[in-house]
């Protein structure tokens, strides 16, 4: 198919938003000190999933690709490694959206922290896709993420 591309990002307002404490393979951490500054909608909020709770089969994920919107797309929790804590591989997962297929080629450099999400909670985010099928990549556990997060706040 041969599709591919990336995503980017950039913050060019001028003010200090906050501060990073860390900038890890788990995510980038730190503090908003001027909430005001930015939009944030609360609307949206989801609860974080035991990861007992997640399971293997459907679930979405979220990204903005070139429309300026967030969209939701198909894939499917391939395997879990439950008791995986030693890096952000948690779950293998596999692109199974024809749309995002369609534009993409799968899973591409910049979509790493999409937002995993099954039965109505956040379970995790992207973290990698596979060289040799860029419709599968890895997640990292969302209670993994709450973790590191906790050691900054």
């Amino acid at each position: 198919m041969g599709l591919h591309g990336e995503i980017r990002g950039t913050i060019e307002n001028g003010e200090d938003l906050g501060t990073i404490a860390k900038n890890t393979g788990y995510g980038v951490f730190g503090k908003i000190l001027n909430q005001s500054k930015i939009n944030i909608d609360y609307s949206n909020e989801l609860p974080v999933a035991l990861r007992s709770e997640i399971k293997t089969g459907k679930a979405e994920i979220l990204c903005q690709l070139d429309d300026g919107k967030i969209n939701k797309y198909e894939i499917e929790i391939q395997k879990l490694f439950l008791n995986n804590n030693a890096n952000n591989k948690s779950m293998l997962i596999k692109v199974t959206d024809k749309r995002l297929i369609d534009k993409t080629g799968g899973i591409i450099q910049g979509m790493s922290g999409a937002p995993i999400i099954q039965n109505g909670k956040f379970i995790g985010a992207v973290t990698h896709v596979l060289i040799n099928d860029p419709t599968a990549g890895y997640g990292v556990f969302g209670d993994i993420m709450i973790k590191q997060l906790k050691e900054v706040s």
